[in-house]
């Protein structure tokens, strides 16, 4: 190569300043810029489709409603799979699309959806409500206030809270703002089946009436000499008073409906969904931050406004925060920032340690300027800082260093043996430079896998890669640009008389090198024991999906039993509340009634309304707090709560699942499915590891069927519909128009008295009102108690249930699974035809991840082959350099099993990029021999000599790496990445310095001879 980059560098010393000094400046501005998340965004690819049909059971709900909705979405190309649940009057469906859809084309293929859904809506029966969509379902409100007041009405606070939502609305970065939790007050009519029927009055005539006064009427336009004039007809009903007075005409006769009725402004009872704070009930305000936000200026700037809210509140409200993800996400960043500056400081001391003051001055500079051009890369690419991005820098600072400790030591041998000074700084670059590179881009390569496993695995961790790529190959370039122009000025070793490897250390390695190749066989032998071994060991060492958090809450779900109301649901959080209230473990805790919290960080799933279901969220003081918060917490439940079904858990590190173990039960029928269910179950609660084990769905609940007699009805001049009214005004009652206050829209309710709303034991008591008097139900209806389904899951169109499970201490849901799996082989190989039992939750996303991670495997190779090969350009070289890579198994499997880490995504994505380090120090080995046998070396020589001369880089660059990584240990996140990173490097750099100069002699042929003391042949 003629041209000579490093000494285009030292001859034009002021350029490479001028840029180092802007690329700091750069550098600096870029860090403050930055996004800040505690987790990457990724695309949840899931839209959420509703329909509402008010008196149809779970099971007309599935058969006319969701069975249509769920072949509507299956012609939809891209999807994945389908889930969908039926309750009474409710129907859900849960679309996935395949993870290999393009985040660019999510919308597109949910518009979709939603156009055909649409078209063919005439499908469903008449009546139904909607369908809704939902395809905003990865929305994260990381922050979430709550008013609370023990003085003003539920009212109040939903006023004051629409009004705090509109200020919020004011600051930046601010997306979306809801509330939680308010409960809309109804207008309830209420009257007396005795005057009813006293008047002559039927529930038509009563509800048309007030319909009438109360909507709201177009009346159009009138074309006055070529303009439009809008015509208004004033005097709707708009106050309690003028509904009061609305007149009633019946049989000639007209009734003041105040004067017949009972007209009252209330809170619907049962309640809605409720959210309470810290043990008092209150109303939520959730509020999500807009794509590109910084979460930390954010959170000031909330801080800010909250405060100035709360000095503005009435006496007796209160503000408080019980979800704050910038905090969290403060506090993430200066923990990573606080590694980053650890494995910096490790990485300097160590040069200055093991080169010398000079080279360690070069080698300092050289660090902070690679990473202020990485802050500047990221910046340009829109990369946020995150746990993943500052993870792959912690990753890239320990090789960072590595090219430029080959040129720096180098350029320092050179010196010491007399080489001028201009020579000795681009000797490196003239030998090596392109060598290095083609090196660093086969590692690059290494982390391909991650960034083209199209899988939601790949989009969370998938800003590895840039950072990496484009940390590393920056790093190469100042490595050949900066770093010799610095040691051109600061490096000044003296020149010594003896030789650079003429040393007691060096002639001892040198009779190492000598005894691998005298005994070749053993050699290679013995590192392909040690690679067999280690492949072995990977069985023994625990599998994991992605780790628990260190965060500090605790997501505790209630189930009641199927058909408890929300009332139930609420008496036992209170239960739950009141005993953990006051625990000095606990900093603050929030409830949900009827509901899940909105999803306030981006790994948990929110889960769809159900009135037997309630959660508690508590913030522990810390996360050894929040362990016996959770020990507590299953406690009292246990001994308080025996008829709930409980479960608590962290917050996980990575993408959601519900529970540590999972499996699926589906069947042609519901009954089939429950049969199964339960045998898997029963399977599940034999492993001793198992604690405790949920149903989706399972219970079958109570109802009452009704039978009307049509032929009776005809004859008192009734319709099925009158009787349906009478029914739901006795029960819960029948709502029929609607009332504008302000902004409020409430809902007109027409009940009847306390006294004529008859219970379950006495229905047939209900009266019908009929034009002649009134009758009881019982005379035109047959009444039943049942027991029904209350909720039907499906998966593509099948009943199933799934059945998730906890696990104890000590092991990982993915191993406890898999025994599981096993030891159902009986059962499973029993099933009857159209019965199936599968894999869910974690085991099934880690093995899908594995799947997808190992497709771009043989791209990655292919794309090393091509690297290598242009560089070495020598098929023995390729094929000697390629034996080394599996190298690295051979201190992973030690490692992850001596520190008792799982083997789980981000462990195997460490493992890939082994492949590339280790391949890097073989291609620089097998180039420093080529080097010598152009010196005029015998081939023997050459590759002892060169074992030698590469000896203190590559055990330098693996030392620098290994505690690079140290940092790293302490994070529940990279920890079992960065030990299997940094074991599989020590084993894979020792058995490389061994193996593949014995495997390179092997493979060329090359005898045995003693090697003589060296002479300087470079």
């Amino acid at each position: 190569m003629n041209f000579n980059l490093s000494r285009w560098c030292v001859k034009h010393r002021q350029v490479v300043y001028f840029f180092t000094v802007l690329i700091f400046i750069a550098g600096i501005f870029s860090f403050h810029s930055l996004g800040r998340s505690e987790d990457p965004n990724f695309v949840v690819r899931q839209m959420v489709i509703s329909a509402a049909w008010p008196g149809a059971t779970a099971d007309e709900m599935q058969e006319l409603v969701t069975s249509k909705l769920d072949k509507m979405v299956q012609a939809t190309p891209d999807i994945d799979y389908i889930t969908s649940y039926s309750r009474p009057g409710v129907s859900v469906v849960n679309v996935i699309l395949k993870e290999q859809v393009p985040n660019s084309e999510v919308r597109k293929h949910w518009l979709e959806v939603r156009n055909y859904v649409i078209d063919h809506q005439s499908e469903l029966p008449d009546g139904i409500y909607g369908p809704y969509f939902d395809d905003r379902f990865d929305d994260v409100y990381g922050n979430i206030y709550a008013l609370t007041s023990d003085s003003f009405s539920k009212e109040d606070l939903r006023a004051k809270a629409e009004e705090l939502k509109r200020q919020f609305y004011t600051v930046p970065d601010v997306s979306k703002v809801e509330l939680i939790g308010e409960q809309p007050m109804n207008i309830y009519i209420r009257m007396s089946n005795t005057k009813l029927a006293e008047l002559g009055l039927s529930l038509d005539s009563v509800t048309s009436a007030i319909r009438g006064e109360t909507a709201m009427a177009a009346t159009g336009t009138v074309d006055a000499k070529g303009d439009n004039v809008q015509i208004r007809v004033t005097g709707m009903t708009k106050a309690l008073d003028e509904i009061r007075s609305i007149l009633i005409t019946q049989g000639g006769r007209t009734f003041r409906l105040g004067d017949i009725a009972s007209v009252t402004q209330e809170y619907p009872d049962p309640p809605e969904p409720k959210m309470y704070a810290n043990g008092k009930e209150a109303i939520g305000i959730a509020i999500s931050m807009k794509d590109g936000g910084n979460n930390i200026t954010l959170g000031h700037n909330l801080e800010k406004l909250t405060a100035k809210m709360q000095a503005e509140l009435p006496l007796g409200m209160d503000l408080s925060q019980v979800a704050n993800q910038p905090k969290v996400v403060e506090d993430s960043i200066s923990e990573f920032t606080e590694g980053l500056y650890e494995a910096i400081l490790i990485v300097l001391v160590v040069s200055l340690f093991s080169m010398g003051r000079q080279c360690g001055y070069v080698i300092s500079v050289c660090i902070p300027l690679v990473l202020m051009g990485s802050f500047v890369g990221m910046y340009l690419m829109g990369i946020d800082l995150h746990k993943i991005s500052l993870g792959a820098l912690i990753i890239s600072l320990g090789m960072l260093v590595d090219d430029a400790i080959v040129v720096v030591e180098l350029m320092e041998v050179k010196m010491s043996e007399g080489m001028d000074r201009l020579e000795a700084a681009t000797y490196a670059f003239k030998t090596n430079g392109m060598t290095l590179c083609f090196g660093t881009m086969i590692t690059c390569a290494s982390f391909l896998p991650i960034a083209f496993a199209n899988s939601n695995v790949s989009e969370f961790a998938g800003s590895l890669f840039p950072v990496i790529t484009m940390t590393l190959m920056f790093s190469w370039f100042v490595s050949q640009t900066v770093a010799p122009t610095l040691g051109y000025e600061w490096i000044r070793p003296k020149v010594i008389e003896q030789e650079s490897y003429d040393t007691p250390f060096y002639n001892k390695f040198r009779r190492i090198i000598d005894w691998c190749l005298a005994h070749r066989k053993t050699v290679i032998a013995g590192s392909l024991t040690c690679l067999l071994g280690s492949i072995g060991l990977l069985s023994l060492v625990k599998q994991e999906f992605f780790p628990e958090s260190v965060r500090p809450e605790v997501i505790t779900e209630l189930h009641l039993p199927e058909g408890a109301g929300i009332k139930e649901s609420d008496r036992a959080m209170n239960t739950l509340m009141k005993a953990i209230d006051g625990d000095p473990d606990v900093d603050h805790y929030s409830a949900y009634i009827g509901k899940s919290s909105p999803r306030f960080i981006l790994v948990l799933n929110p889960v769809q309304p159900r009135d037997n279901y309630a959660q508690l969220v508590t913030v522990a003081k810390d996360v050894k707090a929040r362990e016996r918060v959770a020990k507590k917490i299953d406690k009292i439940i246990k001994m308080e709560l025996p008829e709930v079904t409980a479960y608590s858990k962290s917050i996980p590190l990575g993408p959601p699942k519900d529970y540590p173990v999972m499996f699926r039960v589906s069947a042609p029928t519901a009954d089939l499915c429950r049969t199964y269910a339960a045998k898997v179950r029963d399977e599940m609660e034999k492993n001793p590891n198992v604690t405790m084990t949920i149903f989706d769905w399972m219970e079958k609940a109570p109802a009452v069927k009704i039978e009307i007699d049509n032929d009776r009805l005809k004859q008192l001049g009734l319709t099925r519909s009158t009787v349906a009214s009478v029914l739901y005004a006795n029960v819960s009652g029948y709502s029929f128009a609607q009332y504008y206050d302000g902004d409020q829209i409430r809902p007109l309710v027409f009940q009847l008295d306390k006294k004529d709303r008859n219970s379950l034991s006495d229905m047939e008591a209900i009266t019908i009102p009929t034009a002649s008097g009134s009758i009881p139900l019982s005379q035109v209806a047959r009444i039943t108690p049942t027991m029904e389904n209350n909720m039907i899951w499906r998966r593509n169109l099948q009943p199933t249930i799934t059945i998730g499970a906890d696990v104890g201490k000590g092991v990982t849901g993915n191993d406890v699974a898999k025994t599981i799996w096993k030891d159902m082989e009986g059962l499973r190989e029993s099933l009857p035809p159209g019965v199936t039992i599968a894999i869910d939750g974690p085991l099934e996303s880690s093995t899908q991840a594995t799947q997808y991670l190992l497709g771009p495997i043989p791209g990655m190779l292919v794309l090393m082959l091509i690297l290598l090969m242009f560089q070495m350009k020598d098929i023995r070289k390729l094929f000697v350099i390629l034996a080394t890579a599996p190298l690295c198994i051979t201190g992973i499997a030690l490692g992850l099993l001596l520190f008792n880490a799982p083997m789980g995504v981000m462990a195997e994505v460490g493992s890939f990029a082994l492949i590339g380090t280790v391949i890097r120090n073989s291609m620089v080995i097998i180039q420093q021999i080529d080097l010598h046998e152009e010196a005029g070396m015998t081939p023997y020589e050459a590759v002892v000599e060169a074992s030698l001369v590469r000896f203190r880089p590559i055990m330098l660059a693996a030392l620098t790496t290994i505690l690079g990584l140290v940092p790293m240990f302490a994070s529940p996140f990279w920890n079992a990445m960065a030990i299997a990173m940094a074991c599989g490097l020590t084993g894979a750099t020792a058995l490389t310095l061994l193996f593949l100069p014995t495997l390179y002699c092997t493979v060329y042929r090359i005898k045995s001879t003693r090697s003589k003391n060296r002479s300087d042949l470079m």
